[in-house]
C-alpha cells in the first residue's frame, strides 16, 4: 500500500523533474524562441513578449512537457504560432510596428560600407518578406533560423519534402529578383 507521504514525494519529485527540464529547455532555447518572434514580428520589444508568452504556454503545458519528445522542435512550433498570433493580431489593429531602420548603426563600420550593407539588407528583408507566406516561412525557418527541416515541418505542420522544396523555390525566386535587381543598378 503506497502512503500519502510517499505519494506527496513522488509528487513533488515529479515537480521538479517539470521544473528542471522546463528551466534547461528555456536556458538552451530562449535565443532560438527570441529569433524566431524576430523573423516574423521584426521588432525587438514584440519579440521578447512572444518569447515570454511562448514559455508561458510552455509553464502551462506543466506536467505533459516531460513527454514532449524533442523539446527545441516543440517550442520552435509554439514560438512560431505565438508570433503569427500577435502578428495577425497587431494587423487587426493596425498597430505599427518598427522596423530595423530605426536601429542604431554601429560606429565600427565606415559610413559608405553602412549605408551598402544597409541597403542590401532592406532589399533582401524586401525581397523575403514579398514572398508568400507557404515560401517564406520556411525559407526563414531553415536559413535564418537554422532550424533542420524535420523541425519546420514539425512548427509548420507540413511534410519535410515539402519543406526542402519550398525553401528550395524560394532560394531561386530570391536568386532571380536579387539579379534582377543587381542588373537593374549598374
Amino acid at each position: 500500500m503506497i502512503t500519502e507521504s510517499a505519494m506527496a514525494g513522488e509528487a513533488t519529485a515529479l515537480t521538479q523533474k517539470t521544473e528542471d527540464l522546463l528551466e534547461a529547455a528555456v536556458r538552451q532555447n530562449s535565443r532560438l524562441v527570441f529569433r524566431i518572434a524576430y523573423s516574423v514580428l521584426r521588432n525587438p520589444a514584440e519579440a521578447e513578449d512572444a518569447t515570454q508568452e511562448t514559455f508561458l504556454r510552455a509553464l502551462r503545458y506543466g506536467k505533459k512537457f516531460i513527454r514532449v519528445e524533442d523539446p527545441k522542435a516543440w517550442l520552435a512550433r509554439v514560438a512560431w504560432r505565438v508570433a503569427v498570433e500577435r502578428k495577425n493580431r497587431s494587423a487587426r489593429t493596425g498597430a505599427v510596428t518598427e522596423t530595423a531602420e530605426n536601429d542604431i548603426p554601429s560606429r565600427d563600420a565606415g559610413a559608405e560600407r553602412f549605408l551598402v550593407d544597409q541597403e542590401r539588407s532592406a532589399m533582401l528583408e524586401k525581397l523575403i518578406a514579398a514572398l508568400p507566406d507557404s515560401l517564406r516561412d520556411p525559407l526563414v525557418l531553415s536559413t535564418i533560423e537554422e532550424l533542420t527541416p524535420r523541425e519546420v515541418a514539425a512548427a509548420l505542420g507540413i511534410s519535410e519534402a515539402a519543406v526542402r522544396s519550398r525553401a528550395f523555390r524560394a532560394r531561386q525566386i530570391l536568386r532571380e529578383r536579387i539579379a534582377a535587381w543587381t542588373n537593374a543598378r549598374q
